[in-house]
């Protein structure tokens, strides 16, 4: 089963939700999930207080849950990345962010808002060890083009797409576009791992 599978208090559905996946099915509390969710990613409301243990437990039987919050924060959206969810977004997200946000998990990736994000880099690449990176930052940004590389630094410095597009007066998709070709070509396989890589090679 690969039905996005959203988790909500009374199985409350929103409309970005429906939007964005058109198939997507809706359950009221982990208890009630089907027997097969599989390969299903799953969309945790964060709206019960046990919502925190209910990520820890999907996760550790090996599930894909994203939280999604009413009032997110950079403190919840830590609690969620250490009960084991792989990404963390506003319930009131637009539906184009929702789909991005489930690509990146979907392939493997973990989503953080622009906020977190730069308070992760700015907490993690002091410590890093001088291999902790897969791939060499040293020239990182010499297999990008002028453009690939403009938009790099600004994802790398947090930017949404929607902000990125604005600094360089480009389109949102385009945006998407040249991201998609830095992904490929550095080797990362979401925001997060770009922007360790971009900071650590300016460090």
């Amino acid at each position: 089963m690969s039905t996005p599978i959203f988790i909500s208090p009374h199985a409350r559905v929103l409309d970005a939700w429906r939007s964005a996946f058109a198939d997507l099915s809706c359950v009221a509390s982990p208890a009630a999930l089907p027997a097969e969710w599989g390969e299903s990613l799953l969309w945790l409301d964060a709206a019960r207080d046990t919502w925190a243990s209910e990520v820890r437990t999907l996760a550790a039987r090996g599930g894909r849950v994203v939280v999604l919050s009413s009032m997110p924060s950079s403190e919840q959206a830590l609690v969620a990345l250490e009960a084991g969810a792989r990404g963390y977004c506003h319930a009131y997200a637009t539906p184009e962010l929702l789909c991005e946000v489930a690509v990146v998990v979907r392939h493997g990736g973990l989503w953080v808002g622009p906020e977190l994000l730069a308070r992760m880099i700015r907490a993690v690449v002091p410590v890093l060890p001088a291999d902790a990176l897969a791939a060499p930052a040293v020239g990182i940004l010499d297999a990008l083009s002028a453009r690939e590389r403009e938009v790099a630094v600004a994802v790398a410095e947090g930017l949404t797409n929607k902000a990125v597009a604005l600094r360089l007066d480009i389109t949102e998709r385009t945006v998407k576009a040249h991201l998609a070709a830095v992904f490929e070509k550095v080797g990362v396989r979401d925001r997060l791992q770009l922007a360790l890589r971009v900071s650590r090679s300016s460090a």
